[in-house]
């Protein structure tokens, strides 16, 4: 009896070391590991409300050299049940070698999935999504790290205000159907990670800096940018720097609502040319001066009955032919008003 008793109690408490053990190993791993998480991380933020479709804008220029370009996107706020728009922006990389891979919708069934964007060495998959400006669904185009230099594709970078010499020019080709859509799955685009994607998950990745986090949460704050007020057309779209939402280089979507003075400046430039021609045009005054046809009203003296209109002008000058036949009326002055008036 006290042999059977002492192999259960033995048996009992190896099952719960055991779970023990895999719980510490599971705590280790997820204290010790961050810098996956904001690669690892789905967050169930909506059912049955896909995000709107991508806004179209101007890249704005770049700030200075060492600035990687960081995508806008749709996120969502669960108090005002709404999406609003995180304006694209450019980002002081949090050090050398690393790039940005953009956040991503994705679809689980009914229900859509945010998984978020991180830095790291290599760009992961963020849903085949075209975001442009070298995130064209797969990969990244806009530059590349060498020698802790990063190197910019004029081609697909604004490089208009600063003097920068580490570019190239490399032109993007898309062979991805040019859409909108915001979210990977469903309705929305049908991509898979590729192996080199995978393998790039499992990098060591570094979260949104500080900066970007307070750029988002001046996005949460601004009502205009929410979706059901701008009706997926912010008046904010793209800004040079994170968390500045005024200002010389903040750009909005195109046929949106004006944004700032930057806006101010650009809604009426279209319209001035047209506008400022149209006088020269409406001058041809030249033809309105026929009033001096108009003076022949003494002359017309003789049928005073008849209405002094332009439009029958013609057949009172031709009644004026018989009058000139008498010698009184054939006098010098009078035949000599008809040239000029020719």
């Amino acid at each position: 009896m006290n042999t059977r008793f002492r192999r259960a109690l033995l048996t009992y408490f190896r099952v719960p070391t055991f779970v023990a053990a895999a719980f510490l190993v599971a705590t280790f791993l997820a204290l010790f590991v961050p810098a996956r998480s904001m690669a690892q991380i789905s967050v169930n933020v909506s059912v049955n409300t896909p995000p709107p479709e991508l806004p179209v804008y101007d890249q704005p220029p770049i700030p200075a050299d060492g600035y990687v370009w960081t995508p806008g996107y749709w996120y969502w706020d669960d108090d005002i049940q709404d999406y609003y728009w995180v304006p694209g922006t450019w980002v002081l990389a949090p050090q050398p070698e690393y790039l940005w891979t953009p956040g991503y919708w994705g679809t689980e069934g009914a229900v859509f999935l945010w998984h978020g964007g991180y830095w790291g060495p290599h760009v992961g998959f963020y849903g085949g999504v075209n975001y442009g400006y070298g995130y064209g669904g797969n990969g990244y185009e806009g530059g590349y790290w060498q020698g802790g230099r990063l190197y910019y594709n004029r081609s697909v970078n604004n490089i208009s205000n600063v003097q920068i010499t580490n570019v190239y020019n490399k032109t993007v080709i898309n062979n991805v159907t040019v859409n909108r859509v915001s979210y990977n799955g469903g309705s929305g685009i049908h991509a898979e990670p590729t192996a080199a994607q995978l393998a790039a998950a499992q990098d060591r990745h570094i979260q949104a800096t500080p900066l970007q986090q307070q750029h988002v949460q001046m996005a949460r704050s601004n009502p205009s940018l929410r979706a059901s007020q701008n009706n997926g057309r912010p008046p904010i779209a793209a800004t040079p720097r994170p968390a500045v939402f005024s200002g010389s280089g903040v750009v909005r979507a195109h046929n949106s609502p004006a944004a700032g003075r930057d806006a101010e400046a650009h809604a009426p430039l279209p319209q001035h040319p047209s506008v400022e021609q149209h006088p020269p045009v409406e001058q041809h005054p030249s033809v309105e001066q026929h009033p001096p046809v108009q003076q022949h009203a003494p002359v017309q003296q003789h049928s005073p009955v008849e209405p002094r209109t332009p439009q029958q002008r013609p057949p009172a000058e031709q009644r004026r032919a018989p009058e000139v036949a008498p010698p009184e009326h054939q006098s010098a002055p009078r035949g000599a008003e008809h040239p000029p008036e020719h």
